[in-house]
């Protein structure tokens, strides 16, 4: 799959967020990745904060991938539903963060969406990922 990251100047730079403002992709096989939240393989929420719970998402869709022989390099949309009360500009930089560090090229395209909650009360974020694989 080949991908390229839109970022043209006339809109912000989104980048400094960790994400694109649009992809453009050639493949042929797409991969709609449920939400994923900051939970271990034991069911387990990982201790911290948003930075920490964004990490175990990022991972979790990584694991996912590479069970279909992807990456996140084939990642091209993320929707991030974030918490009401854990959206404060400190958060929002946290979640920045954890993409900048998973995403380092072509980051993906991404929606960030405030809810009012998530399906248990320790969690404060959930990430769904569409990918195009090869």
């Amino acid at each position: 799959m080949s991908k390229k990251s839109i970022n043209p100047s006339s809109v912000f730079n989104s980048l400094q967020y960790g994400f694109s403002q649009a992809i453009e992709t050639k493949g042929t096989r797409q991969l709609f990745l449920s939400g994923q939240v900051g939970v271990d393989a034991n069911q387990q929420t990982v201790a911290g904060g948003m930075y920490e719970q964004t990490v175990q998402s990022i991972r979790n869709i990584e694991h996912v991938l590479k069970d279909v022989n992807g990456t996140l390099d084939d990642v091209v949309m993320l929707r991030i539903y974030i918490k009401q009360g854990f959206d404060s500009h400190e958060e929002q930089m946290d979640i920045a963060k954890a993409l900048q560090e998973k995403f380092t090229s072509a980051p993906p395209a991404s929606s960030w969406i405030i809810v009012t909650g998530l399906s248990l009360p320790e969690w404060l974020i959930e990430i769904e990922a569409h990918a195009i694989l090869d």
